[in-house]
């Protein structure tokens, strides 16, 4: 298993930036394969940190190619201020270094004001949306009046391209009272940045293909978490992509069979930003404290998390949908000192016992924690490097994660720095 795809195990905002920093050292080319600039995730890089929304994490690391693929919505003008904001750090940026695909489907203003409208309403399912378009332009794309990547290159038939997609968007327009927007301003819009997203345009399956058949180590990097997943997610309170590990495969035109080791990335404990259920949610002292202490705010949004404890029904759901090989567990340090640790192992479902989350809507807002409680820990994990620097019931705690999810614990991470990490199994080497 040459390649490697590394997902979410939860909601989303897992620590995934410290390990796809650590794999993509290893490797040649990082792919982004779904989503778009809502999905943050900060690289501390000695002592440098970089905050990225869009782009793979490799493109901070020099010898590697840094592919943005087709299962991604674009905002042209949120990656070129991105790729601005590296290279006033230092980073250097060309087309060397980075790659779009032609296809990826762009996310305008129309999208920007359409999630605002839909987000700030006072009618529907608030979802908790980043308000930066990912939606609408997902919808577009399905609908099959999306502006893409390629279409800025054909400037001749591009004004007919948009006039198509405001036959949609200006009847929603009409019907929310709204000013209708004009072919010449979206037109405008696209021709102004053109020029400066277009060198890093490429035929993206095919160099994927090319980068496999030379042996190059392939980096697959998911964004948000499998619980958002559009269709094995929270649903609605999801994104509106794929965030399974067989999106790696679709939104990057890499054939499913070459995809390789897949990685989930889950906490010790379980995190959530936004609306939607949570069954191991503690909104109370213990919440406040491993929100306190694992700094949970959101890198996009600056959001505070909802925290709470371990919820193995979920993960082992995620196990399951994204055919994970092994899991890196993230932020053990933040339970040091707990007396007592719950984990959430079964639901209860109208007094019926249950193993898995229920599809329904209404079943998830209903379904109530089944939980085991472990012994906690004196002593500390913050910046182990090995089994010997753990406490012994720490052991126990990892060990009991691998029995309730299903998957062994590949990797440990202990702090945010990227050395304190405990290597059970190196997925490049799998």
């Amino acid at each position: 298993m040459a390649n490697v795809v590394v997902v979410g195990a939860q909601w989303g905002d897992e620590g995934k930036g410290k390990l796809v920093d650590w794999l993509s050292e290893q490797a040649d080319t990082v792919v982004r394969f779904q989503g778009g600039h809502n999905a943050g995730h900060t690289l501390v890089i000695g002592d440098k940190v970089y905050k990225l929304s869009l782009l793979p994490s490799g493109v901070v690391r020099p010898g590697k190619l840094a592919i943005i693929g087709n299962g991604v919505v674009l905002d042209p003008y949120a990656l070129v201020a991105e790729v601005e904001k590296l290279k006033g750090q230092g980073v250097a940026i060309s087309r060397d270094n980075l790659r779009v695909a032609d296809n990826v489907p762009l996310i305008l203003s129309v999208h920007r004001e359409l999630d605002a409208l839909r987000e700030s309403g006072a009618s529907g399912t608030k979802i908790g949306t980043t308000k930066r378009g990912i939606g609408p332009a997902y919808e577009d794309k399905v609908g099959r009046r999306a502006i893409r990547l390629m279409d800025l290159a054909e400037p001749d038939s591009l004004r007919d391209k948009v006039e198509r997609l405001l036959a949609h968007h200006n009847a929603l327009r009409r019907g929310l009272d709204l000013p209708e927007f004009k072919a010449d301003d979206i037109h405008a819009e696209l021709t102004a940045i053109a020029d400066r997203v277009l060198p890093y345009m490429d035929t993206v399956w095919q160099l994927l293909d090319e980068e496999r058949r030379a042996g190059k180590r392939i980096l697959f990097e998911g964004a948000q978490g499998a619980l958002l997943d559009i269709d094995h997610g929270t649903y609605p309170f999801v994104t509106s992509s794929n965030t399974v590990a067989g999106q790696a495969a679709t939104g990057s035109g890499m054939g499913p069979g070459q995809v390789g080791y897949v990685l989930g990335i889950a906490k010790a404990y379980t995190t959530r930003v936004g609306e939607g259920p949570f069954p191991t949610e503690q909104d109370n002292e213990i919440g406040a404290l491993i929100g306190e202490r694992g700094h949970e705010f959101g890198t996009v949004t600056g959001r505070k998390r909802r925290c709470g404890w371990f919820d193995a029904v979920l993960v082992r759901q995620t196990v399951r949908t994204s055919g994970i090989h092994g899991i890196a567990l993230t932020k053990l340090d933040i339970l040091d000192g707990f007396k007592e640790i719950k984990v959430c192992v079964r639901y209860r479902l109208d007094g019926v016992e249950i193993d898995h989350l229920p599809a329904s809507q209404s079943a998830q807002a209903r379904v109530e924690p089944v939980y085991e409680t472990i012994d906690g820990w004196e002593g500390t994990t913050a910046g182990a490097r090995s089994w010997a620097d753990l406490p012994a019931q720490a052991i126990k705690y990892v060990r009991r994660i691998e029995e309730l999810i299903g998957a062994p614990v590949a990797l440990v991470s202990t702090s945010p720095e990227r050395q304190d990490t405990i290597l059970v199994q190196n997925p490049f080497e799998t």
